[in-house]
């Protein structure tokens, strides 16, 4: 018996040896290792490949975003909309007529205070074409950054409904009710669009439309991937308010980093009517040669030229693109 077992026990230990041999001898024999060392390079360029497709894709998107985008700001926006975009209820016919108007009192007052027909024509020109479309570029511009504003409080809304148990419908009159000013009206226009059977994909898309910012844009590529595709509503509107919060800090913060530059900016802008103001309040004939010699209306236009370089150099070098 004790034989058996020593035999057993013998053979055991002759089996692991052979086996521990193997392990170490085999890999190290010419054909195992060329084989190892093949399937390691296999799978090395395998990740090589993925990494490059990974890369490649990440380009390709990245391009296609770049094109539609200068796509979208070479675009050119027609008054009406422009006008939507403000929140003015005003029709284009109205707009030329109250410009035509504001430019032609801005002449008359003109005229009526200096004499001078050819400075009230041009104060006319700028009251009549140029003011009117500042003033609109600015109430549109106002208007998106509010609508920017309150976007991720909206997507909030939406985000809590869901996980109560309302309908996307719900929620949505749930803002066109109690929302701020623009989000108000805008989700109001969509909650109509969706009463008149337009599906919740395309109401979203036509928000973009009438509010052509990023943002909007975010909240219509996920609407309308899960009214395609389906997926967790909740979950993918609770990560894009986190994105667009996120990106209203990075915007904030660059702001503020970027607020010395314009200090800069705007004081070496304003130097040169600030030194010529005091030139003229102290030493009024001397300053008074640039406007009434023929060398002084060179050296001001010359001057104004380079003002106008200087200042288009100093904004491109401080504006950021979020």
């Amino acid at each position: 018996m004790i034989d058996v077992e020593a035999a057993l026990a013998a053979g055991l230990l002759a089996v692991s040896a052979v086996s521990l041999a193997s392990a170490l001898v085999v890999p190290l024999l010419p054909g195992e290792a060329r084989a190892a060392k093949r399937q390691q390079a296999l799978i090395g360029q395998r990740q090589a490949v993925e990494r490059v497709q990974a890369v490649s894709r990440r380009d390709q998107v990245a391009k296609s975003l770049k094109e539609i985008e200068d796509k979208e700001k070479k675009a050119r926006i027609s008054l009406e909309l422009r006008l939507a975009q403000a929140g003015l209820a005003i029709s284009k016919r109205q707009f030329y007529l109250y410009s035509a108007a504001g430019g032609m009192l801005a002449g008359v007052f003109a005229f009526l205070l200096g004499g001078d027909p050819l400075l009230a024509l041009g104060v006319a020109f700028a009251a009549g074409l140029g003011l009117p479309r500042w003033l609109l570029a600015y109430l549109r511009k106002r208007r998106m950054t509010r609508f920017i504003l309150e976007l991720p409080n909206a997507m909030d809304v939406i985000v809590r409904g869901i996980r109560s148990g309302l309908p996307v419908g719900d929620c949505l009159r749930i803002i066109a009710r109690e929302a701020q000013e623009p989000v108000k009206s805008e989700f109001r226009a969509l909650v109509e669009a969706q009463a008149i059977g337009i599906s919740l994909g395309e109401a979203v898309g036509r928000l973009y439309e009438r509010m052509p910012v990023p943002e909007a844009n975010f909240f219509a590529i996920v609407v309308g991937i899960q009214q395609k595709s389906g997926g967790n509503l909740s979950e993918a509107l609770g990560n894009l308010s986190r994105v667009l919060r996120d990106r209203r800090k990075m915007a904030e913060k660059v702001k503020a980093m970027s607020m010395e530059a314009k200090a800069s900016a705007a004081i070496i802008a304003s130097l040169p009517f600030v030194v010529a103001t005091l030139a003229y309040l102290t030493s009024p004939d001397y300053i008074s040669l640039l406007w009434t010699t023929t060398i002084g209306h060179i050296a001001l236009g010359g001057s104004a030229l380079w003002m106008i370089v200087g200042v288009v150099v100093m904004s491109r070098m401080i504006r950021f693109d979020i």
